[in-house]
């Protein structure tokens, strides 16, 4: 049985993956589009990913050593000393992560392409996938969280067929940025069904950390090897983001925006790691997305005088309320009779 202590954790773990992702994803669109004051250009998502990962990677060092979660990660001994050391199969999850944070950063840089339409396809994808995990796993899942995928996948149909087609264009590097990002959700929460699913919180932390500490130190090193190889326009626009990028007037504001991705992170990850269903816990982790998606193009709108989102994207966000209330409702009703 679930605890009530769990119930209330995992919607608290939305909201603050709802309030740190709407900043974020704003200011990654405008930091690309140039929107800011004082910006004569913009700068692309592969110039913002040095800083912002170098802030990622503070935001997550600090948070485990705020919670005091250090203790619960593996050790292993190095020249004499015990130091916190993933797992192979935790290591392995962590790559996904790492994968994961570059695509998702980099999804809400393209031109021509909404913020609400990437979202819904990404978050989409992993709507398809999280049954298939439960079914890989032996899991049970509820019928609440199958109204709530069924919501969440309507609105995705919504959106994709019914926007206007500039919206929906999508470019070959767009495309592939969301093939990476499904992949490493698939592997990552086959690896979180199998170690960390459990009613032991200890195993839940330490999978926690493990991923953590390997996910962003990993993006960081691959981001800093590619910015010395520097062949080709992809590593040189790195090498940017290691060297120009901090004299561009926009440094500060790509830190806040690294933070604010970590936080996305953890909250992101805290929710995939309750131990009910995958069925249910991704639906509680895409809504939250999609809907602060959706309030990051409406205050870019009022602010930056983009296009407001279309009645279609509107109307798939609409499907995911209803979604969070398929999943909430019953819990609730059960514990109140």
């Amino acid at each position: 049985m679930v605890s009530r202590r769990s119930e209330l954790g995992i919607w608290g773990y939305a909201f603050g993956y709802f309030a740190c992702y709407v900043p974020y994803s704003a200011l990654a669109k405008a930091l690309s589009r140039g929107d800011l004051p004082g910006m004569r250009r913009g700068l692309s998502g592969l110039s913002l990913l040095p800083i912002s990962s170098l802030a990622s990677l503070f935001g997550m060092f600090a948070f485990v050593t705020a919670v005091g979660w250090w203790r619960f990660a593996g050790r292993r001994r190095v020249m004499g000393r015990s130091l916190p050391a993933p797992g192979l199969l935790t290591f392995l999850s962590g790559v996904c992560t790492a994968a994961i944070i570059a695509t998702t950063t980099l999804a809400y840089t393209f031109d021509g392409v909404s913020i609400v339409f990437m979202m819904l396809l990404m978050r989409g994808g992993v709507l398809v996938i999280a049954p298939l995990t439960d079914f890989a796993s032996g899991r049970s899942v509820r019928w609440f969280s199958w109204l709530a995928l069924g919501l969440s996948m309507a609105a995705l149909l919504v959106a994709f067929f019914g926007g206007s087609p500039s919206s929906l264009a999508l470019t070959w590097i767009a495309a592939a940025d969301v093939v990476v990002y499904l992949l490493g959700y698939f592997v990552r929460l086959r690896f979180m069904s199998r170690l960390a699913k459990s009613a032991d919180p200890d195993l839940t932390r330490r999978y926690f950390v493990e991923e953590q500490m390997t996910a962003t130190p990993l993006f960081v090193a691959v981001l800093a090897i590619a910015a010395v190889v520097g062949q080709g326009p992809v590593m040189l626009e790195i090498r940017r983001g290691f060297t120009e990028v901090w004299s561009s007037g926009q440094a500060g504001t790509i830190i806040a925006m690294g933070l604010l991705s970590q936080g996305t992170g953890v909250f992101g990850g805290l929710i995939l790691l309750d131990r009910r269903e995958n069925s249910f816990c991704v639906p509680v982790n895409r809504a939250s997305s999609v809907l602060a998606g959706l309030a990051a193009s409406v205050a870019l709108a009022q602010l930056a005088q983009l296009e407001l989102p279309g009645g279609a994207e509107l109307v798939g966000a609409g499907l995911v309320v209803l979604a969070i209330v398929a999943l909430s409702a019953p819990p609730l009703v059960k514990k109140r009779a």
